[in-house]
């Protein structure tokens, strides 16, 4: 097996656990072509232990029902254990991934599943409660490369019998471009074999092969997406302009939609920097702009101008904090009245009934400011949501609404 040494390797609790024979229910989660499939079978093997396999793509309780079946005759006969290896797991539904249960708890079944998705968002808890989930990384380069002379010496299940020669240059080309996938490195290794000239498997044949293939892992939805946002994000708000353009970068080869990126940028730029440098919204705003009017890929240049600035610009999260916080007292304290002051009064009744009595026109005043006034309902008068930072832009403003409340305690308290 080649890769998993932080599973497989001496004393290593995967290792362990096969070489002591004593088989317990698992979840492999991991990219494509790293072996979880390969894995499952190993263990079945090296353990004497039946392998049924089922897919959650095409199987149904049905099919459950049945393998079930066959693993519980066995265990009745004596003949030892059965794994049943259910690939793409997370597909199942909550009554099919309930169907398990019984018989993962009375050992009818070791049950071993396969998924690329996170196992915490796309498993039951009560599956999950009963399994030990083993995270499998991609592949190395030198591991794809092995694997590339596996299958090149292989005359039994290789393309061995082929007698084919490859350069050194278009093994590591290959290794390095199926980004870990050895399934699609085998794949790509087939089609090179079927189309190689005397023989030999060059750099120039490998380099057409893989032209526009879109190797790179970022599917949509899944968990790589989220987890190169929120390393862009994070890259950001860390102000780290290089890692911040790399995880974008990352993103746009992935064949991730630059509009997505744009507005993700947006919400950096006022979840991030608010009003410590409020041109940073302007700047993503027209970015957005720009690749939606030029598209490709003069739009992605101003995505990179955009998110280089959102890193290095002055950071306060201010304004989110601010409005969170005015979020939940809205919440917790319910429909408050307007106080009358503060009412529009274009009719004689509302006038009648005093709506905008002794209301303060702040232009009238001093500053054209309305020292003592009060603006929120009796009730939560004084409530302070936003506290700017001692950062960018901010740092005048505080100073400003520093100095407003010093007129407002003079007022309110001579």
């Amino acid at each position: 097996m080649l890769g998993q040494s932080h599973l497989l390797g001496e004393n290593k609790p995967l290792r362990a656990a096969i070489e002591s024979g004593k088989l317990h229910s698992m979840v492999f989660w991991g990219p494509p072509g790293t072996g979880k499939t390969t894995m499952a079978k190993l263990l079945a093997s090296y353990c004497d232990a039946e392998f049924i396999s089922i897919s959650a793509v095409l199987s149904g309780v049905k099919d459950i029902r049945a393998a079930v079946e066959t693993a519980s005759l066995r265990q009745q006969a004596g003949l030892g254990k059965t794994v049943l290896f259910v690939d793409e797991v997370h597909r199942f539904n909550k009554a099919q991934q309930d169907a398990f249960l019984p018989h993962v708890e009375n050992g009818t079944i070791v049950f071993v599943g396969a998924t690329t998705e996170n196992p915490s968002f796309e498993l039951n808890n009560a599956l999950l409660s009963r399994v030990r989930v083993y995270v499998l990384k991609s592949l190395i380069s030198t591991d794809i490369e092995q694997l590339i002379d596996r299958a090149l010496l292989d005359k039994e299940r290789g393309l061995g019998a082929l007698a084919l020669e490859m350069s050194d240059e278009a093994k590591q080309f290959l290794a390095q471009t199926v980004d870990g996938d050895a399934r699609r490195a085998l794949t790509l290794l087939e089609i090179a074999a079927d189309l190689a000239e005397e023989g030999e498997i060059s750099l120039k044949l490998t380099s057409e092969i893989l032209a526009g293939g879109g190797t790179r892992r970022f599917d949509k939805g899944g968990e790589a997406f989220y987890d190169q946002i929120s390393a862009l994000h994070k890259s950001v708000r860390g102000s780290d302009p290089d890692a911040a353009l790399y995880w974008m970068c990352r993103m746009l080869d992935g064949g991730c939609d630059p509009k997505y990126v744009a507005r993700r940028l947006v919400r950096m730029a006022t979840e991030d920097i608010g009003n410590a440098d409020p041109r940073a919204l302007h700047l993503c705003m027209d970015a957005w702009q720009t690749q939606e009017r030029l598209g490709s890929p003069e739009g992605e240049l101003a995505l990179a101008q955009a998110v280089i600035y959102l890193a290095v610009a002055a950071k306060s999260n201010a304004t989110y904090m601010a409005y969170n916080k005015a979020m939940c007292l809205v919440r917790d304290t319910g429909s408050l009245e307007v106080p009358m002051q503060l009412r529009n009064a274009p009719t004689s009744l509302m006038k009648e009934l005093d709506y905008g009595k002794d209301y303060r026109y702040a232009h009238n005043e001093d500053d054209g400011f309305a020292a003592g006034e009060n603006y929120f309902p009796e009730e939560i008068a004084g409530s302070v949501f936003y506290e700017p930072v001692d950062r960018g832009l901010e740092i005048k403003i505080k100073e400003k609404l520093a100095y407003l409340h010093s007129r407002n305690e003079a007022k309110t308290n001579p």
